[in-house]
């Protein structure tokens, strides 16, 4: 990445090489994830977390008719934890498991031999490019998947627009710049004014691929995507670039390569862009409501039942973490985006 000379390149970029180059990238080259990584996932922190998730994937299973064969795709699985519980709940239901072609997106060679080592269940299918389903109906899980994708950013300043560069030096910190930018050629990209009201935007071009890739083949073939992840739901986007390096939060600039790089999601731009869709519908909520409404307050009692008192404990301060409001609870989004004519709406 260091040249001779000086030079600067797109926001999404820098991070593309922070995250995914092969031999310095932070996905790339160690385990993210649990008690050796910079955090903690949902299905890392209790089991109850990947047990609604099963749930509800067989309800709206049933809500697209039970179909004998279809697609249930899990998009960046992290250590593997989150389907692995999740398949353990599938054999209590035979018939779904039979009907289910499960297939993992994963970038990361090291992440997919974590994963494999950890689910040992041998009827799933891996793939390093992006999932190019047959003509069954299709499920997407995406569990913290899109704000682990580059992003872009660009600012308004004294009428005019600026994207955000990144200047490299040989012998510098890398630091931001800016360089102006025709803001009609992204309105024209996204086929809505995205610049119409604000003095920040802040998306992900990858992250908008994928979407619009799942949304046509949802508009094509009954499916749904589920979305959870960290996020807001507001039309004037911010700047949410953060590093985390060591549990903490770092500076984007330090331990390149050694550090997480990620953003909130902004959900109300996913749902201008679902929009640009006909006969597509989404549902949202927080994930405190979502499992919730699904009843895990009700199956915490239920595994909790002849416990010891320090596991009892144990389950309950863990569903804490998941639903409470000063921890996942609220900052967590759920979003699921379906056929227009599916009323599902389980966990909404």
């Amino acid at each position: 990445m260091i040249q001779k000379k000086n030079f600067s390149i797109p926001l999404d970029k820098f991070i593309n090489y922070c995250l995914y180059d092969k031999k310095n990238g932070y996905y790339m080259t160690r385990n993210p994830f649990g008690k050796e990584g910079d955090f903690t996932t949902a299905p890392n922190i209790s089991r109850l977390f990947s047990e609604m998730l099963a749930v509800w994937t067989i309800s709206f299973w049933e809500s697209l008719g039970s179909p004998k064969k279809f697609n249930l795709i899990e998009l960046g699985a992290g250590n593997g934890e989150m389907m692995k519980v999740m398949i353990e709940s599938f054999k209590k239901f035979p018939s779904f498991l039979k009907s289910c072609n499960i297939i993992i997106y994963e970038k990361s060679p090291r992440l997919i031999q974590k994963q494999k080592n950890n689910i040992n269940f041998k009827d799933i299918k891996w793939t390093k490019s992006f999932v190019k389903p047959n003509k069954f109906p299709s499920i997407f899980l995406a569990n913290e998947f899109f704000d682990a994708i580059p992003i872009k950013q660009f600012l308004k300043d004294k009428g005019n627009w600026f994207e955000r560069y990144v200047k490299i030096s040989n012998k510098k910190k890398p630091s931001f710049i800016k360089k102006k930018f025709n803001i009609k050629n992204l309105d024209k990209y996204f086929n809505f004014k995205i610049s119409h009201n604000q003095n920040f935007i802040e998306y992900s071009p990858l992250g908008f691929k994928y979407l619009n890739n799942i949304l046509k083949i949802l508009k094509k073939s009954k499916g749904g995507l589920l979305i959870i992840d960290y996020g807001y739901f507001a039309e004037k986007m911010r700047d949410t670039l953060q590093a985390i390096h060591n549990k903490r939060y770092s500076e984007v600039f330090e331990n390149i390569g050694k550090s997480d790089i990620t953003y909130n999601i902004n959900f109300h731009l996913i749902n201008k862009i679902i929009k640009n869709f006909n006969k597509l519908d989404m549902k949202y909520t927080s994930q405190k409501k979502f499992l919730t409404n699904l009843g895990i307050h009700e199956r915490a009692e239920i595994i909790s039942r002849n416990k010891l008192f320090s596991e009892k404990a144990d389950i309950f301060y863990r569903l804490k973490r998941l639903i409470d409001e000063n921890e996942m609870g609220k900052i967590f989004k759920v979003m699921l985006i379906k056929n227009l004519d599916n009323k599902f709406q389980i966990g909404f």
